[in-house]
């Protein structure tokens, strides 16, 4: 069930958030590490407490230069280096800083959660009661509609074909017709607001809560690292439920 939604206008007020004292299990749209094979590869640290200092020291047109000198270097059709879970879930590279810029958002997100003192399961002991885990709300979309756009953050993109994908990704969450096994429970003021944001921030926001959700119940069933696969790579992460 969401019982509500918060917005945060700055990083410092989801960093005040996140070291509250309370419980939570949170799924949160950002990487949380970087490929194997361009850690290697740049020779920086591979374990991964080691490795996220070492670039959250970086500036990001350090981290940029870096990535597009090794990009440069590779050819056409494999410019990136991919973790294990991209295939999986569908998701853009870790180190892409471009549309979306996500090597930046792991960037400033991590050294929150770090700084924060919450559990990572796999990549980082931390206060057992706030749990983060690396979410990714296009895994959940696409499979309930295939490449349907539901979003767009430019007014222009914003059209009555993605307001239509909106309701029905929502009517699909609420029916609980996706593979979690999970029915989102909204009360007619909070499906108008998923709806009427054509941006998608407020829809992708549920469609982690339910992917946290999926974790946590794996987590009380006994399942180890929140339900992530066994023999995931500890410094790449994964993305819960791929």
């Amino acid at each position: 069930m969401l019982s509500k939604l918060e917005r945060f206008e700055s990083l410092d007020g989801l960093e005040r958030w996140l070291r509250e004292p309370r419980c939570w299990t949170g799924a949160f749209d950002f990487p949380f590490g970087l490929p194997r094979s361009l850690v290697e590869h740049l020779r920086w640290p591979t374990q991964w407490d080691a490795c996220i200092e070492h670039y959250a020291s970086l500036s990001r047109d350090t981290i940029r230069a870096i990535f597009a000198a090794y990009c440069d270097a590779r050819p056409v059709g494999a410019k990136f280096a991919h973790r294990k879970t991209d295939g999986p879930a569908g998701s853009s590279p870790s180190m892409k800083w471009v549309n979306p810029p996500v090597a930046f958002m792991l960037h400033a997100g991590i050294p929150l959660l770090l700084g924060a003192g919450v559990h990572l399961p796999g990549l980082h002991e931390g206060d057992p009661t706030r749990v983060a885990l690396e979410g990714y709300p296009g895994l959940l979309a696409h499979e309930l509609l295939g490449r349907r756009s539901y979003k767009s953050d430019s007014a222009a993109k914003q059209t009555p074909q993605r307001l239509i994908a909106r309701k029905d990704l929502i009517t699909a969450l609420e029916h609980g017709q996706s593979r979690l096994g999970l029915a989102l429970k909204l009360t007619h003021a909070q499906r108008d607001a998923l709806v009427d944001d054509a941006s998608g921030d407020c829809l992708d926001a549920a469609l982690c809560l339910l992917q946290a959700a999926w974790a946590q119940t794996r987590h009380e069933q006994g399942a180890r690292y929140y339900g992530l696969p066994e023999g995931i790579d500890l410094l790449e992460g994964w993305i819960v439920t791929a």
